[in-house]
């Protein structure tokens, strides 16, 4: 069951034409909502809302906030938009779209006579945080790569939520968003993950793609128990339409979690259990302790028989954040307090880099 509550909007913090960011008052209690352009309309100071409360009322982290169910001051609302494809499908919430597949989108055709990825290339994440280093950093060492994002239903379903997404497109770093499955919102819309990857090739001519989900990971503390479980199947996925596979491990020196020291126990669950097809693997120079550390978990787990491994430095990832004015968080970290998390990503990135100028 879901927890819901009405309130009154107190104060439109910040809005664009997707989403807004609200102060609400909730029985005489100042609280933090979002809502929905597409889902709810737009709200106005005054307004009488029922907001969804489970999250805050469940103490989580990236979806900690109210969201608008609904707004009691907008009576009704029509239809508008074109395309036939349902997202949230069979919710109160559903909503239509455009999607890429379908016979009345301009890029039917395209999609239909797909035949292969033919070896562009796709760099696979786990987590929405690894978007902006990779993305900013192949932008400042390669201004001229177009770099796209497909944005899948692992995490959050609104791409309008992320507020990296939002900055990225505004300084010019990601030219195009995908979103794909249930998640939506992008550019372009897609029905599975598959489609994506071919509408980030052949529609948008992609230099790179990176695959990643919103904010919002879903873990429970078992083995397979995560939506990040995602990123072998991708992989697979792009193998199978014949691209070409990065996978971003998730490493970190800095958790205090032993089962995500070095190469997290998620990363190695993927690479050595999920993943059919190989991979490429990119690791970053760190010191001579913890790249100790790193190769023995990889001869320890065998994935370097399984994949393509290479270690590359990712220390220059910093002057990239900076010159974009790029202050990205994991786990609630920074730079400086998860260096090894990072400093993989800009390897990723120079890696990635090194392919284009072959």
């Amino acid at each position: 069951m879901i927890s819901f509550k009405r309130g009154q909007v107190a104060e439109i913090v910040e809005s664009n034409e997707k989403i807004y960011w609200l102060k609400v008052n909730i029985e005489g209690e100042i609280q933090n909502a979002v809502n929905y352009v597409e889902l709810t309309g737009r709200p106005k100071l005054g307004d009488e809302l029922v907001l969804n409360t489970t999250a805050v009322e469940l103490n989580l982290g990236t979806g900690g906030q109210h969201f608008v169910i609904a707004n009691e001051s907008i009576q009704s609302q029509d239809l508008s938009g074109s395309g036939h494809i349902m997202k949230l499908r069979y919710t109160p919430m559903q909503l239509k779209c455009m999607a890429c597949e379908e016979e009345d989108s301009p890029h039917y055709e395209t999609v239909k006579n797909f035949k292969s990825l033919e070896g562009s290339l796709f760099i696979i994440g786990t987590l929405h945080s690894m978007l902006a280093p990779i993305a900013s950093h192949i932008k400042c060492k390669s201004p001229e790569t177009k770099i796209n994002y497909i944005m899948t239903d692992g995490g959050a379903l609104p791409i309008d939520f992320s507020k990296t997404v939002t900055d990225l497109k505004a300084k010019g770093i990601v030219d195009n968003t995908i979103t794909s499955g249930q998640a939506f919102g992008g550019d372009y819309e897609t029905v599975n993950i598959y489609t994506a990857l071919v509408v980030a090739k052949e529609v948008l001519k992609s230099d790179v793609t990176i695959v990643a989900m919103g904010p919002g990971i879903a873990g429970t503390g078992t083995k397979y128990g995560f939506s990040g479980i995602e990123q072998g199947y991708i992989s697979d996925a792009v193998k199978s339409l014949g691209g070409r596979s990065i996978s971003v491990p998730r490493l970190s020196f800095a958790d205090k979690r032993i089962r995500h020291r070095g190469i997290s126990h998620h990363s190695l669950t993927i690479f050595g259990e999920i993943m059919n097809k190989p991979t490429e693997l990119v690791f970053p120079k760190l010191g001579q302790e913890e790249d100790s550390f790193i190769k023995s978990q990889i001869e320890q787990s065998g994935l370097g028989t399984l994949h393509s491994i290479c270690f590359e430095d990712g220390s220059d990832l910093k002057e990239s954040l900076d010159s974009y004015n790029l202050r990205i968080k994991t786990m609630g970290r920074g730079y400086d307090e998860d260096r090894a998390f990072f400093e993989t990503l800009g390897a990723v990135a120079n890696y990635a880099v090194k392919l284009g100028g072959e």
